[in-house]
């Protein structure tokens, strides 16, 4: 198929698939939200990222969990500072562990000493009691546990966590220094997470503790905690993480340097934390490295640390992040993981990600990376699908998936980056059911426009291969080269009067389906059933060059069928059939013919008429198959024995026919020397040297005393032995009748 024409044929669902790629990459460059695909792009990380996690218990991060036997132990949260003030002596003085972060913030003053009742006594009803004001000083250092926690604090490891908000103006606490002064980032392009309000800790224990970072995740759009902004803004200044405050204190508090890409963006693409690099999104956050589901990390029941129950090995040098699983204290998230997962857990991956440098990267380039993988993939196949055969186009569109899914994993775990790949294989399923949904409403309209034309003439083969190209036929009258069948019962009358009608038409329906099978397999078209007759033809409604080979081996068949159908009519009562064919090739107008009352697809002509005329004479040889001398040159690979030289009624030229005996190769050596024989034969009687003739045709007779043809010869030769025929004939014998 030349390629041009073939675009001009399928530019309809060519451009509808344009129009596909064009809606797809409006959605990959930002310009239009398709819901639907940022939905299977969420679906698909997830997927990638369980299918890739080491699901590990990483041993250098311990969660010190205030879990149900915690709070079973010591009481409801919070609890006193004095009891987190002695649980910090336990870590840092007696595990010595590496750093400690609070997943919890202190926001509130603890009274659960009494000292704001005794103040409060000692201005009213005590005043004047010298000995209750010199006690109450004396007691104030051990009944302030706020001044106890912080002293805890002070010159130790300690990250506190704190919370921003955007949802309300509210703020409690002292926020910490910022990570980056306010307007340093103005005018860049990066979309920071901002914050219109804040949780922080009381200010004593802020100035006391080593750093503070937020503990903020980031939920996408279906409420999944896939990221954590690495800096969110609040009144200009720039806020770090809890996570990124626990690996600079691990790594010796080193200042956080911000790096934008290398072809002069202004979008933040990582932050440095000495040699670490963490790569950000356009939000300045950083997906989330998820090592399983909850437990890949170590957890402690926060009451065994408090009462020393846990091995040292478990917690010295340890990086530890004090949290909760506790339900009633609400600190579980919904991740791509777990639908309930410790929110505590959630920054224990991030730091263990960002000391294992595996971070996801989603660069800025990754976004024009994914436009021009779509427009590659997108044009090939809105142009190929829709000409290729629905097994070729399924084969490529599955090769399509598996590229653009293998590039993408291997980008995902060779070169730790995140391309999208929802959109490109949604764009691929589209392209694929766009194509094959319009080519079988097409194919099955121009199935049933052809069905409509031709379903009674040719068999459903031959339709669905004229659905293909349903343009390339009509029934408008032409002239072709074809081959026409006529086949006819022999003695028909007879079997009839012989023959109840429910019998008759049952012997029919036995006869007529094979026959009509026969032919359809050869490719055939039925013009017509006249009573017993058959009329089929070759090379309409499509062309087909070997027409004439075809009708030979669909006769020869027809005779072989029948012969093995004879013995079962007979077991059933019925008479033996016995047809005629008669075959012939040539020049003839073919379409649709007759009245304003009735068509038909038909044939006309001199040749059909001779083909009608041979099926006549087969009786007057006794044979099955006679063909014309056209059809017998349009077959070499069929063995033919001419049977003579005739002028049949309204035709003033002789013609030659043939019996078809077999293909080439599949006729006996006997049959060959018999037909070998009677050409020499034919040779001698149209030389009128009888003698030799009938000496040969004599040896025919012992060779094969069933063959008719043989006495036929005879009987002439009697007959022009007494009544010469004169010089000037031709070997032509006249038939007068149809």
């Amino acid at each position: 198929m030349k390629l041009a024409p073939a675009i001009k044929k399928h530019i309809i669902p060519i451009a509808m698939g344009l129009a596909v790629m064009m809606t797809f990459l409006l959605h990959a460059a930002t310009v239009i939200e398709i819901p639907f695909v940022r939905h299977i792009e969420a679906i698909s990380y997830d997927m990638r990222l369980r299918l890739t996690m080491p699901r590990t218990i990483d041993h250098r991060i311990v969660i010190v969990d205030i879990d149900e036997k915690s709070l079973a132990e010591e009481g409801r949260w919070p609890w006193g500072r004095d009891k987190l003030g002695a649980m910090l002596d336990q870590l840092v003085d007696h595990y010595h562990v590496a750093v400690v972060g609070f997943d919890v913030v202190f926001a509130e003053r603890d009274e659960s000493s009494g000292l704001k009742v005794l103040e409060r006594i000692g201005q009213k009803e005590l005043k004047n009691f010298p000995q209750f004001q010199s006690s109450l000083e004396r007691l104030r250092p051990q009944l302030d546990h706020d001044r106890i926690f912080a002293q805890k604090l002070a010159g130790r490891p300690i990250v506190l966590g704190y919370y921003l908000t955007s949802n309300e103006s509210r703020t409690s606490g002292q926020l910490p220094a910022p990570t980056f002064a306010p307007g340093l980032f103005k005018g860049a392009s990066s979309i920071f997470v901002s914050a219109t309000g804040y949780g922080a800790n009381l200010p004593e224990f802020q100035k006391a503790a080593h750093a503070a970072g937020h503990f903020n995740p980031l939920m996408d759009f279906d409420g999944v905690a896939r990221r954590v902004p690495m800096l969110m803004e609040y009144q200009g200044a720039y806020y770090e993480s809890l996570s990124l405050a626990v690996v600079r204190t691990l790594l010796g508090s080193p200042e956080v340097q911000a790096g934008f890409g290398d072809d002069n963006s202004d979008a933040l693409e990582w932050l440095r934390v000495g040699k670490i690099n963490i790569p950000v999104d356009e939000n300045v956050s950083a997906l989330i490295p998820y090592r399983g589901r909850q437990g890949s990390f170590r957890y402690v029941s926060a009451a065994d640390v408090l009462h020393g129950r846990v091995s040292a090995q478990d917690l010295t040098g340890a990086i530890v992040l004090v949290g909760t699983t506790a339900p009633g204290l609400m600190d579980m998230r919904s991740t791509p993981v777990g639908a309930v997962y410790a929110g505590v857990e959630v920054h224990a991956n991030l730091i263990a990600g960002m000391l294992d440098r595996n971070i996801k990267q989603k660069p800025a380039f990754i976004m024009g990376a994914e436009i021009v993988e779509m427009l590659l993939l997108g044009l090939l196949l809105a142009f190929a699908l829709p000409l290729l055969s629905p097994v070729r186009a399924s084969f490529t569109a599955v090769a399509a998936l598996l590229l653009v899914t293998g590039v993408n994993l291997a980008l995902w775990q060779y070169a730790n980056t995140v391309m999208p790949l929802a959109a490109s294989m949604l764009m691929i399923g589209m392209l694929f059911m766009l194509g094959m949904s319009y080519g079988f409403f097409v194919e099955s309209r121009a199935k049933r426009q052809i069905t409509g034309l031709f379903g009674q003439y040719v068999p459903p083969e031959l339709v669905d291969e004229m659905s293909e190209n349903p343009g390339n036929f009509s029934m408008e009258g032409e002239s072709r080269e074809m081959t026409v069948l006529f086949s006819d019962v022999r003695g028909f009358t007879t079997i009839s009067e012989g023959l109840s009608p429910k019998e008759l038409s049952q012997l029919m329906n036995e006869y007529m389906t094979p026959m009509t099978r026969i032919i359809h397999k050869h490719r055939g078209t039925i013009d017509k059933y006249i009573g017993d007759a058959i009329m089929a033809f070759w090379g309409a409604p499509i062309k087909d060059p070997a027409h004439a080979r075809n009708a030979v081996l669909a006769a020869l068949e027809m005779q072989e069928t029948l012969d093995q159908l004879r013995p079962q009519f007979i077991e059933r009562g019925w008479p033996e059939i016995r047809i005629g064919v008669g075959l012939n090739s040539g020049i003839m107008s073919v379409g649709n013919m007759g009245s304003e009352f009735r068509m038909a697809y038909t044939v006309m002509g001199d040749a059909v008429n001779l083909g009608s005329r041979l099926e006549s004479i087969t009786k007057q040889y006794h044979v099955g198959i006679l063909v014309g001398e056209t059809t017998q040159q349009a077959v070499p690979d069929v063995v033919f024995r001419e049977m003579d030289r005739v002028r049949v009624k309204g035709k003033d030229e002789p013609v030659a026919i043939y019996q078809p005996l077999g293909v080439a190769g599949q006729v006996s050596e006997a049959v060959l020397s018999e037909l070998e024989l009677f050409q020499q034969v034919l040779k001698f009687y149209r030389a009128q040297n009888w003698d030799l003739a009938e000496v040969q045709l004599l040896n025919l007779q012992k060779m094969s005393p069933e063959c008719y043809v043989y006495q036929l010869y005879l009987e002439r030769i009697a007959h022009f032995r007494t009544d010469p025929p004169g010089d000037a004939w031709d070997g032509v014998f006249v038939f007068t009748s149809k």
